[in-house]
């Protein structure tokens, strides 16, 4: 069952946090991409949301009008073809196409208007339309001088061509929180896949100015996956980009939630210390060098001894001894009473 046009609008109102200036029916596709795919565009505060049709109330894309370096017609312009614009921003190239070019001059208008904060001189629009625009104009105004912006986010090198310098500190940052690191998409996945024992969530710099982005390792039946999701900066917070969109306070509830979610299966990504987890003894040279001089204990000769029967048998050394030892002292005895007799004798 489809929502009513009314109910999604209130509820793209509600996520995006943004006013709604101008909206209707496009083609959008990348340079590299050979087809245009159809959407039903709005235009809010300096961004452009694309939805795949009017009753859906999350967006499937958002193009940040801040990162606009130039649009330009592709086409002559012509008043029964359509009208293709080409927009370069800072990372990709993208073109924009409209069935009917009186709304495509619509549409650049609105753009230009938003993004340069005046109303360009070539636009050729009705008495009523430039009314509506100058109305669009005012608002936005308003609103960019009153929108207390949220901190920027620190933005990946490669996008800058410079190094990032180091971000501000808690809630004005999220530097402050374990899991976050200023790495590409690209690098939080190796991250995670390289050492899962760290945890299986990262905190990024999303792409998009101004905004972050959550990448997560889950261990499935068919094994790990990888996932990314996307974080709106907003007045209210920030809001998470699922198919109902949650709109949080802080990034800290941000992982909150995903936390809570996944039943507190996956844990922030944390690289520790490693830890040894046996013990070896390793003889140094001086004590192997003592070992070596140690005298053995010396174990005397076995003694072979004749029996009366000329059969030889073994006898114990010390037992040997003993015995010899004891009949040197009873001769030694005869001898002394011996000569004690020869003295007494008259």
């Amino acid at each position: 069952m489809s929502v009513p046009p009314r109910v999604s609008h209130k509820r793209r109102a509600h996520i995006t946090a943004l006013p709604l200036y101008y909206s209707g029916n496009l083609l959008k596709k990348h340079s590299y991409e050979t087809d245009f795919k159809k959407y039903f565009a709005e235009l809010r505060g300096d961004g452009l949301f694309l939805y795949k049709d009017e009753t859906q109330d999350t967006y499937t894309d958002m193009l940040n009008l801040l990162q606009l370096r130039s649009m330009h017609l592709a086409s002559p312009y012509q008043r029964k073809m359509p009208t293709i614009f080409t927009l370069k921003m800072h990372t990709e190239e993208i073109h924009l196409k409209m069935d009917n070019p009186d709304t495509g001059e619509e549409w650049w208008g609105y753009i230009m208007t938003m993004v340069k904060k005046e109303i360009p001189s070539q636009l050729q629009l009705l008495p009523g339309q430039r009314l509506l625009l100058e109305d669009a104009l005012a608002q936005e105004k308003m609103r960019s001088s009153q929108m207390e912006k949220p901190p920027l986010p620190p933005r990946p090198a490669y996008l800058l061509g410079a190094p990032t310098s180091a971000p501000p500190p808690i809630h004005s940052s999220p530097e402050t929180l374990p899991c976050f690191f200023n790495v590409t998409r690209q690098e939080a996945e190796q991250m995670l896949r390289q050492n899962p024992e760290y945890g299986g969530i990262i905190l990024r710099p999303s792409t998009m100015a101004n905004n972050y982005a959550l990448t997560l390792r889950q261990v499935t039946a068919k094994g790990p996956v990888m996932k990314n999701y996307r974080l709106i900066c907003s007045k209210s917070g920030f809001i998470i980009q699922l198919e109902t969109a949650v709109t949080v306070s802080s990034l800290q509830e941000v992982l909150e939630y995903f936390l809570e979610r996944t039943e507190y299966s996956l844990r922030p990504y944390t690289p520790g210390d490693i830890y040894d987890t046996r013990i070896e003894v390793t003889l140094s040279d001086s004590t192997s060098s003592t070992q070596k001089n140690v005298l053995k204990a010396q174990v005397p000769p076995v003694v072979r001894s004749q029996t009366k029967h000329g059969e030889s048998e073994y006898v114990d050394p010390d037992e040997h001894n003993l015995k010899t030892r004891a009949g040197c002292r009873t001769s030694a005895r005869c001898m002394i009473t011996e000569e004690l007799h020869k003295k007494r004798a008259p």
